[in-house]
């Protein structure tokens, strides 16, 4: 409501103060460009500073004489956009770029000090998935990491269950391999800027608080959703996520509450860090059961989520550019 209000004054503002002098649609327009710049609706939340980034950092592996490094470049003064009709085929990608099936890939030339998974929910995004997938390989492989790609897809049997399909993803990939840290992401959200490395924090991090479709502008404090990034002790201790949240909404302000009920507090790096563009696609309704699963999630925290999680795996492949598994949730 405060930055509503603060652009309806400058709006007024620039309106007395040129309009005598200008003609109408000049002035729009400059009121216009200067209200809708992303610059001004830059979010005011705590964040870590892009000098104190790799203090912050939850590292996988100790420092090594030939540890892999990211330059940190705060005066990075273009944004990354994902290409929206990529042609390569898959496998000639994982070839070009030293993909191992499944999704994997490690530096060869440098020690990587972060092991990552990332846990992608899945179904009916072939389009968003493909984008996805073209884009971020590239991006990062050029932050040095140890990491690989896990798509679950959920059966047509019920209703989406984005929060549970979290949950099978980090089960999942827990029976692989000791990974450290886990992004939680969803497909049709491409960061656009390097400096936004896709690694743990010592606490909780909201990594995509600064989207296009908000104007690159935190909502409010408490969103948690998008892409989010914790350890894997972080996650035990929360339970993970509700399991009960089927249809749209919900979820990821219950795994907020979860957060702050375990003394958890979230984290985020700088607005011009933490920059995201939405890929098109259509609006789910909303689930009429959120608000009563959101009423009573307190209740449920110890006993709901990785601690009671049940599902079945129909199907599983290593796919060239992630590893996909088919799910009944």
């Amino acid at each position: 409501m405060r930055g509503i209000v603060n652009i309806l004054k400058m709006f007024v503002g620039f309106f007395y103060d040129y309009a005598r002098g200008l003609s109408y649609t000049v002035t729009i327009i400059l009121v216009l460009g200067y209200c809708l710049h992303p610059a001004r609706f830059a979010s005011h939340y705590t964040f870590i500073k892009s000098e104190d980034i790799y203090d912050e950092m939850e590292r996988s592996y100790p420092a090594k004489d030939n540890s892999c490094m990211v330059a940190i470049n705060p005066r990075r003064s273009h944004l990354l956009y994902p290409e929206e009709h990529p042609r390569e085929d898959p496998v000639a990608m994982a070839r070009r770029l030293g993909i191992l099936p499944g999704g994997q890939w490690k530096p060869l030339n440098c020690h990587p000090l972060f092991n990552v998974a990332i846990i992608l929910p899945y179904r009916n995004r072939q389009t968003q998935l493909t984008i996805f997938m073209n884009y971020i390989h590239p991006f990062l492989q050029s932050q040095n990491l140890d990491y690989r790609i896990f798509v679950i897809e959920q059966s047509p049997m019920r209703e989406f269950n984005r929060a549970k399909l979290f949950n099978v993803g980090y089960a999942e990939a827990t029976k692989v391999n000791d990974f450290h840290c886990f992004i939680f992401q969803d497909i049709d959200l491409i960061p656009q800027n390097p400096d936004n490395i896709y690694a743990c924090t010592k606490m909780p991090r909201h990594m995509s608080s600064s989207v296009n479709t908000f104007r690159y502008n935190l909502p409010y404090t408490g969103l948690f959703g998008g892409a989010i990034a914790l350890t894997r002790k972080q996650f035990e201790r929360a339970n993970g996520f509700s399991n009960v949240f089927y249809g749209w909404g919900g979820e990821d302000d219950d795994f907020y509450s979860r957060l702050q009920s375990r003394g958890f507090q979230v984290t985020r790096f700088g607005p011009d860090v933490a920059q995201y563009y939405m890929l098109t696609h259509k609006k789910e309704t909303p689930s009429n059961a959120r608000f009563e699963n959101l009423e009573t999630g307190a209740k449920r925290y110890d006993t709901d989520g990785i601690s009671n999680l049940e599902y079945r795996v129909l199907n599983h492949q290593l796919r060239p550019l992630y590893s996909w598994i088919l799910a009944d949730v």
